[in-house]
Protein backbone atom coordinates (compact mmCIF):
# COMPACT_ATOMS: atom_id res chain seq x y z
CA UNK A 1 0.00 0.00 0.00
CA UNK A 2 1.19 3.05 -0.90
CA UNK A 3 1.09 5.00 2.67
CA UNK A 4 2.74 8.90 0.69
CA UNK A 5 -0.68 10.57 0.10
CA UNK A 6 -4.48 9.78 0.56
CA UNK A 7 -5.46 7.17 -1.44
CA UNK A 8 -8.45 8.52 -4.03
CA UNK A 9 -11.60 7.87 -3.87
CA UNK A 10 -13.14 4.80 -6.48
CA UNK A 11 -16.70 5.26 -5.12
CA UNK A 12 -18.85 8.13 -5.01
CA UNK A 13 -20.27 10.79 -6.85
CA UNK A 14 -16.67 11.81 -8.06
CA UNK A 15 -13.69 9.15 -8.38
CA UNK A 16 -10.92 11.59 -7.99
CA UNK A 17 -11.77 13.24 -5.22
CA UNK A 18 -9.87 11.97 -2.11
CA UNK A 19 -11.61 9.17 0.07
CA UNK A 20 -13.07 9.58 3.34
CA UNK A 21 -13.47 5.62 3.92
CA UNK A 22 -11.06 2.91 3.19
CA UNK A 23 -13.29 -0.22 2.51
CA UNK A 24 -10.62 -3.90 3.63
CA UNK A 25 -11.67 -6.98 2.54
CA UNK A 26 -9.91 -10.20 3.51
CA UNK A 27 -10.39 -12.43 0.97
CA UNK A 28 -9.62 -16.50 1.79
CA UNK A 29 -10.48 -18.93 -1.24
CA UNK A 30 -13.87 -17.24 -1.92
CA UNK A 31 -13.05 -16.07 -5.91
CA UNK A 32 -16.67 -16.14 -7.05
CA UNK A 33 -17.79 -14.79 -3.78
CA UNK A 34 -15.03 -11.95 -3.88
CA UNK A 35 -15.74 -10.84 -7.31
CA UNK A 36 -19.66 -10.44 -6.62
CA UNK A 37 -18.90 -8.66 -3.22
CA UNK A 38 -17.15 -6.27 -5.21
CA UNK A 39 -19.84 -5.66 -8.40
CA UNK A 40 -22.66 -5.37 -5.32
CA UNK A 41 -19.91 -2.62 -3.81
CA UNK A 42 -19.47 -0.89 -6.77
CA UNK A 43 -22.90 -1.03 -7.96
CA UNK A 44 -24.61 -0.21 -5.05
CA UNK A 45 -22.46 2.49 -3.18
CA UNK A 46 -23.08 6.16 -4.44
CA UNK A 47 -22.45 8.81 -1.86
CA UNK A 48 -19.50 7.46 0.56
CA UNK A 49 -16.59 8.55 -1.23
CA UNK A 50 -14.62 5.02 -0.68
CA UNK A 51 -11.36 3.56 -1.55
CA UNK A 52 -11.41 -0.20 -1.78
CA UNK A 53 -8.29 -2.55 -0.35
CA UNK A 54 -8.80 -6.51 -0.90
CA UNK A 55 -6.16 -8.62 1.14
CA UNK A 56 -6.35 -11.82 -0.35
CA UNK A 57 -4.70 -14.53 2.36
CA UNK A 58 -2.69 -16.92 -0.31
CA UNK A 59 -6.11 -17.95 -2.14
CA UNK A 60 -5.07 -21.47 -4.24
CA UNK A 61 -8.07 -21.03 -6.08
CA UNK A 62 -7.38 -17.93 -8.11
CA UNK A 63 -8.88 -15.24 -6.17
CA UNK A 64 -6.03 -12.40 -6.59
CA UNK A 65 -5.58 -12.72 -10.74
CA UNK A 66 -9.93 -12.96 -10.87
CA UNK A 67 -9.60 -9.81 -8.85
CA UNK A 68 -6.93 -7.79 -10.55
CA UNK A 69 -8.37 -8.97 -14.22
CA UNK A 70 -11.98 -7.31 -12.84
CA UNK A 71 -11.61 -4.89 -11.21
CA UNK A 72 -8.35 -3.05 -11.25
CA UNK A 73 -9.41 0.08 -9.19
CA UNK A 74 -9.35 -2.09 -6.11
CA UNK A 75 -5.69 -1.75 -4.56
CA UNK A 76 -4.84 -5.57 -4.23
CA UNK A 77 -2.49 -7.71 -1.50
CA UNK A 78 -1.77 -10.94 -2.62
CA UNK A 79 -0.17 -12.44 0.35
CA UNK A 80 2.43 -14.86 0.05
CA UNK A 81 0.91 -16.19 3.49
CA UNK A 82 -1.97 -16.52 4.70
CA UNK A 83 -2.00 -13.91 8.03
CA UNK A 84 -5.91 -14.74 9.09
CA UNK A 85 -8.11 -12.20 9.34
CA UNK A 86 -7.12 -10.13 12.14
CA UNK A 87 -3.74 -9.54 11.32
CA UNK A 88 -4.57 -8.59 7.82
CA UNK A 89 -7.20 -6.45 8.63
CA UNK A 90 -4.51 -4.60 11.31
CA UNK A 91 -2.06 -3.86 8.01
CA UNK A 92 -3.82 -2.42 6.00
CA UNK A 93 -5.91 -0.21 8.77
CA UNK A 94 -2.56 0.87 9.70
CA UNK A 95 -1.74 2.07 6.69
CA UNK A 96 -4.87 3.76 5.35
CA UNK A 97 -4.89 7.53 5.22
CA UNK A 98 -8.85 7.96 5.56
CA UNK A 99 -10.99 9.52 8.37
CA UNK A 100 -13.24 6.20 8.38
CA UNK A 101 -12.66 2.56 8.22
CA UNK A 102 -14.94 -0.61 6.91
CA UNK A 103 -14.55 -3.89 7.27
CA UNK A 104 -16.61 -6.07 5.22
CA UNK A 105 -16.57 -10.15 4.50
CA UNK A 106 -15.77 -11.50 0.87
CA UNK A 107 -19.04 -13.92 1.48
CA UNK A 108 -21.69 -10.53 1.40
CA UNK A 109 -23.43 -8.82 -1.14
CA UNK A 110 -23.87 -5.09 -0.62
CA UNK A 111 -27.72 -4.19 -0.85
CA UNK A 112 -28.38 -0.59 -2.69
CA UNK A 113 -27.29 2.42 -0.29
CA UNK A 114 -26.02 -0.05 2.65
CA UNK A 115 -22.66 1.20 2.95
CA UNK A 116 -24.09 5.22 2.25
CA UNK A 117 -26.33 4.69 4.70
CA UNK A 118 -23.79 3.03 7.54
CA UNK A 119 -21.28 5.71 6.83
CA UNK A 120 -23.95 8.70 7.41
CA UNK A 121 -24.78 6.98 10.91
CA UNK A 122 -21.61 6.65 11.87
CA UNK A 123 -20.85 10.49 11.75
CA UNK A 124 -24.33 10.99 13.19
CA UNK A 125 -23.49 8.83 16.11
CA UNK A 126 -19.99 9.65 17.16
CA UNK A 127 -20.60 7.90 20.82
CA UNK A 128 -21.25 4.85 19.67
CA UNK A 129 -17.70 4.52 18.47
CA UNK A 130 -18.26 1.13 16.08
CA UNK A 131 -21.27 0.53 13.84
CA UNK A 132 -22.89 -1.66 11.73
CA UNK A 133 -26.21 -2.67 9.55
CA UNK A 134 -28.54 -5.59 9.40
CA UNK A 135 -27.37 -8.93 7.51
CA UNK A 136 -29.85 -11.20 5.34
CA UNK A 137 -29.55 -15.00 4.10
CA UNK A 138 -29.40 -14.83 0.23
CA UNK A 139 -33.34 -15.41 0.48
CA UNK A 140 -34.27 -12.47 2.75
CA UNK A 141 -34.33 -13.94 5.49
CA UNK A 142 -32.84 -12.29 8.76
CA UNK A 143 -28.90 -13.44 9.35
CA UNK A 144 -29.22 -12.24 13.04
CA UNK A 145 -25.20 -12.49 13.09
CA UNK A 146 -24.24 -8.81 12.75
CA UNK A 147 -24.13 -8.35 16.74
CA UNK A 148 -24.59 -9.65 19.47
CA UNK A 149 -24.25 -9.44 23.41
CA UNK A 150 -21.10 -9.89 25.40
CA UNK A 151 -21.02 -13.39 27.19
CA UNK A 152 -21.89 -13.60 30.53
CA UNK A 153 -21.64 -16.67 33.07
CA UNK A 154 -25.61 -17.02 32.77
CA UNK A 155 -25.24 -16.84 28.97
CA UNK A 156 -22.50 -19.49 28.84
CA UNK A 157 -24.18 -21.35 31.20
CA UNK A 158 -27.36 -21.69 29.05
CA UNK A 159 -25.51 -22.20 25.79
CA UNK A 160 -23.60 -25.20 27.87
CA UNK A 161 -26.94 -26.57 29.19
CA UNK A 162 -28.70 -26.31 25.31
CA UNK A 163 -31.21 -23.94 26.48
CA UNK A 164 -29.87 -21.27 23.90
CA UNK A 165 -30.95 -23.88 21.09
CA UNK A 166 -34.57 -24.54 22.89
CA UNK A 167 -35.74 -20.90 23.18
CA UNK A 168 -33.83 -19.05 20.62
CA UNK A 169 -36.16 -16.46 20.52
CA UNK A 170 -36.08 -15.86 24.18
CA UNK A 171 -33.88 -13.06 25.05
CA UNK A 172 -33.97 -14.94 28.55
CA UNK A 173 -32.01 -17.97 27.69
CA UNK A 174 -30.80 -16.61 24.86
CA UNK A 175 -29.17 -13.53 25.53
CA UNK A 176 -26.22 -13.28 23.21
CA UNK A 177 -28.05 -13.62 20.26
CA UNK A 178 -30.86 -11.33 21.60
CA UNK A 179 -33.27 -14.20 20.10
CA UNK A 180 -36.52 -11.40 20.22
CA UNK A 181 -35.30 -8.11 18.31
CA UNK A 182 -34.99 -8.51 14.01
CA UNK A 183 -32.75 -6.26 14.19
CA UNK A 184 -35.36 -3.92 12.46
CA UNK A 185 -34.71 -0.91 14.78
CA UNK A 186 -31.41 1.16 15.52
CA UNK A 187 -29.97 0.04 18.81
CA UNK A 188 -26.93 -0.34 21.21
CA UNK A 189 -25.25 -3.65 21.29
CA UNK A 190 -21.87 -4.92 22.72
CA UNK A 191 -20.66 -6.47 19.59
CA UNK A 192 -20.86 -5.45 16.16
CA UNK A 193 -19.48 -8.33 13.98
CA UNK A 194 -16.64 -7.97 11.54
CA UNK A 195 -18.34 -8.85 8.37
CA UNK A 196 -20.10 -5.14 8.42
CA UNK A 197 -17.98 -3.43 10.80
CA UNK A 198 -17.07 1.01 10.89
CA UNK A 199 -15.21 2.62 12.89
CA UNK A 200 -12.99 5.93 12.87
CA UNK A 201 -9.55 5.26 12.30
CA UNK A 202 -8.44 7.36 14.70
CA UNK A 203 -10.59 5.28 17.22
CA UNK A 204 -8.31 2.16 15.43
CA UNK A 205 -5.04 2.99 16.05
CA UNK A 206 -5.58 4.74 19.71
CA UNK A 207 -7.14 1.19 20.85
CA UNK A 208 -4.33 -0.17 18.53
CA UNK A 209 -6.63 -2.63 16.20
CA UNK A 210 -7.21 -6.23 16.40
CA UNK A 211 -6.03 -8.00 19.04
CA UNK A 212 -3.19 -10.70 17.49
CA UNK A 213 -3.96 -13.58 19.49
CA UNK A 214 -7.67 -13.25 18.15
CA UNK A 215 -6.73 -14.78 14.76
CA UNK A 216 -9.94 -16.22 12.84
CA UNK A 217 -12.65 -15.62 15.86
CA UNK A 218 -13.39 -13.13 18.81
CA UNK A 219 -11.43 -10.28 17.58
CA UNK A 220 -14.39 -7.93 17.03
CA UNK A 221 -15.88 -9.06 20.27
CA UNK A 222 -12.70 -8.36 22.12
CA UNK A 223 -12.15 -4.75 20.00
CA UNK A 224 -16.07 -3.74 20.75
CA UNK A 225 -15.59 -4.60 24.35
CA UNK A 226 -12.86 -2.47 24.82
CA UNK A 227 -13.77 0.32 23.30
CA UNK A 228 -17.25 -0.05 25.63
CA UNK A 229 -14.88 -0.22 28.61
CA UNK A 230 -13.36 3.02 26.73
CA UNK A 231 -16.62 4.87 27.36
CA UNK A 232 -18.29 4.34 23.32
CA UNK A 233 -21.50 2.39 23.07
CA UNK A 234 -21.59 0.53 19.46
CA UNK A 235 -24.63 0.66 17.67
CA UNK A 236 -26.22 -0.91 14.75
CA UNK A 237 -29.21 0.42 12.11
CA UNK A 238 -31.22 -1.64 10.17
CA UNK A 239 -31.07 0.77 7.02
CA UNK A 240 -27.95 0.09 6.31
CA UNK A 241 -28.51 -4.16 4.96
CA UNK A 242 -26.24 -6.48 3.32
CA UNK A 243 -26.28 -10.47 2.61
CA UNK A 244 -23.91 -12.01 4.25
CA UNK A 245 -23.41 -16.25 3.76
CA UNK A 246 -21.14 -16.50 6.85
CA UNK A 247 -18.24 -18.98 7.40
CA UNK A 248 -17.89 -19.72 3.49
CA UNK A 249 -13.76 -19.69 3.52
CA UNK A 250 -14.55 -21.56 7.43
CA UNK A 251 -12.29 -24.82 7.69
CA UNK A 252 -14.26 -28.56 8.37
CA UNK A 253 -16.72 -28.10 11.13
CA UNK A 254 -15.24 -29.49 13.92
CA UNK A 255 -12.16 -27.53 13.14
CA UNK A 256 -14.31 -24.51 13.34
CA UNK A 257 -15.96 -25.40 16.60
CA UNK A 258 -12.66 -25.62 18.10
CA UNK A 259 -11.74 -22.18 16.63
CA UNK A 260 -14.83 -20.67 18.02
CA UNK A 261 -14.39 -22.85 21.43
CA UNK A 262 -11.32 -21.25 21.89
CA UNK A 263 -12.25 -17.87 20.96
CA UNK A 264 -14.85 -17.71 23.88
CA UNK A 265 -12.75 -19.22 26.34
CA UNK A 266 -10.21 -16.66 25.26
CA UNK A 267 -13.17 -13.53 25.67
CA UNK A 268 -13.88 -14.71 29.32
CA UNK A 269 -10.51 -15.07 30.59
CA UNK A 270 -9.97 -11.68 29.29
CA UNK A 271 -13.20 -9.58 29.82
CA UNK A 272 -14.45 -11.62 32.83
CA UNK A 273 -12.99 -10.71 36.45
CA UNK A 274 -10.46 -13.07 37.64
CA UNK A 275 -12.72 -14.38 40.38
CA UNK A 276 -15.23 -15.76 37.64
CA UNK A 277 -12.41 -17.86 35.85
CA UNK A 278 -12.72 -21.11 37.29
CA UNK A 279 -16.87 -21.17 36.52
CA UNK A 280 -15.86 -20.29 32.67
CA UNK A 281 -13.50 -23.17 32.29
CA UNK A 282 -15.79 -25.48 34.12
CA UNK A 283 -19.04 -24.01 32.48
CA UNK A 284 -17.02 -24.86 29.00
CA UNK A 285 -15.73 -27.82 29.62
CA UNK A 286 -19.57 -28.75 30.88
CA UNK A 287 -20.10 -27.02 27.36
CA UNK A 288 -17.98 -29.86 25.37
CA UNK A 289 -18.96 -32.84 27.56
CA UNK A 290 -22.73 -32.52 27.28
CA UNK A 291 -22.38 -32.19 23.21
CA UNK A 292 -19.96 -35.21 23.11
CA UNK A 293 -22.35 -37.51 25.35
CA UNK A 294 -25.26 -36.23 23.66
CA UNK A 295 -24.47 -37.22 20.09
CA UNK A 296 -23.02 -40.67 20.97
CA UNK A 297 -25.96 -41.49 22.54
CA UNK A 298 -27.91 -40.42 19.60
CA UNK A 299 -25.42 -42.18 17.21
CA UNK A 300 -26.67 -45.31 18.71
CA UNK A 301 -29.85 -44.79 16.89
CA UNK A 302 -28.12 -45.13 13.91
CA UNK A 303 -28.11 -42.77 10.50
CA UNK A 304 -25.35 -41.23 8.52
CA UNK A 305 -26.09 -37.97 9.88
CA UNK A 306 -25.96 -38.81 13.40
CA UNK A 307 -22.67 -40.64 13.09
CA UNK A 308 -20.73 -37.50 11.69
CA UNK A 309 -22.58 -35.67 13.94
CA UNK A 310 -21.06 -38.22 17.00
CA UNK A 311 -17.46 -38.53 15.04
CA UNK A 312 -17.24 -34.41 14.98
CA UNK A 313 -17.72 -33.72 18.91
CA UNK A 314 -15.50 -36.75 19.50
CA UNK A 315 -13.04 -34.78 17.40
CA UNK A 316 -13.96 -31.54 18.86
CA UNK A 317 -13.53 -33.36 22.78
CA UNK A 318 -10.51 -35.16 21.74
CA UNK A 319 -9.16 -31.69 20.88
CA UNK A 320 -10.18 -30.06 24.41
CA UNK A 321 -6.91 -28.51 25.58
CA UNK A 322 -6.92 -26.61 22.33
CA UNK A 323 -9.91 -24.71 23.29
CA UNK A 324 -9.47 -24.54 26.96
CA UNK A 325 -5.68 -23.76 26.97
CA UNK A 326 -6.42 -20.12 27.45
CA UNK A 327 -7.20 -20.64 31.03
CA UNK A 328 -4.34 -23.07 31.55
CA UNK A 329 -1.75 -20.01 31.98
CA UNK A 330 -3.98 -17.67 33.69
CA UNK A 331 -5.63 -19.66 36.61
CA UNK A 332 -3.20 -22.34 37.10
CA UNK A 333 -5.90 -25.35 35.42
CA UNK A 334 -4.23 -28.36 34.17
CA UNK A 335 -6.65 -28.84 31.00
CA UNK A 336 -7.83 -32.40 30.97
CA UNK A 337 -5.67 -33.87 27.95
CA UNK A 338 -3.33 -31.66 28.17
CA UNK A 339 -0.06 -32.84 29.68
CA UNK A 340 1.63 -29.75 32.21
CA UNK A 341 4.48 -27.93 30.89
CA UNK A 342 7.29 -28.54 32.64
Amino acid sequence: MDTATPPLATTGPDPSAPAELTIIIVSYNTRALTLRCLETLYAHTHAARAHVVVWDNQSADGSADAVAAAFPQVELVASDRNLGFAAANNIVARQARTEWLLLLNPDTEVHEGAIDALLAFAKSTPHAGITGGRTVFPDGSLNIASCWNRITPWSALCMALGLTSVFRRSSLFNPEQMGDWRRDTVREVDIVVGCFLMIPRALWNRMGGFDPKYVMYGEEADLCLRARHDGYRPMITPEAQIMHLVGASAATRADKVVMVAKARTTLMRDHWPAWQHPAAFAIMWLWGAIRMAGARLLALRGGEKRQAAAAKWANVWARRAEWLSPFAPVSGFTVPGRQPAG
